[in-house]
Formats: structure tokens, sequence, C-alpha cells
């Protein structure tokens, strides 16, 4: 049976300034920065689309206030669909 995802992550680009800080500290690496640019001419962070943990490491190194939104799979909800 195929691993249930723990989380995942959203990121607010017009926040981003693109310092790639939690690309850098994420575990299983399911970071990146964009190949798009946001208003700033940065490339902003962007989820991967899958791996993330909920672990928030990513949140709490981000210098920028709501720039990312860690969500948590409720570990009830994975339990009543196995």
């Amino acid at each position: 049976m195929a691993e249930q995802p723990r989380g995942h992550v959203a990121f607010d680009s017009d926040e981003c300034k693109g310092c790639a800080m939690c690309v850098e500290v994420c575990p299983p690496g399911c970071i990146k920065l964009s190949e798009d640019l946001n208003q700033y001419g940065v490339h902003p962070a962007e989820y991967t689309g899958e791996g993330c943990t909920g672990c928030g490491i990513c949140f709490y190194c981000c210098p920028e206030p709501g720039g990312i939104t860690v969500y948590r799979a409720d570990p009830k909800k994975q339990t009543d669909a196995a």
C-alpha cells in the first residue's frame, strides 16, 4: 500500500523574496524555486507536489511572515481510510 502524504505546503509567491532558505532546510527536499518570476522579479519557492511530511521547518526559517503555510494531514482520517 502506498504511503499517505503527511502534509503539504502552500507559498504566497508575492511574499517570497527568493532567498531559498526553505529549499535548503527541507528534509525531504520537496521545495524548489520556481522557474517563473514574481512581482519582485525573483524566483519564488514552490512545493514540488509530493513528499512533504508537514514538519514545518520551512515555515520557521522563512523570514517573510505569511510566506509559507504548512498543512498537516489528520492522522485519524488516514487511519479511517485504510
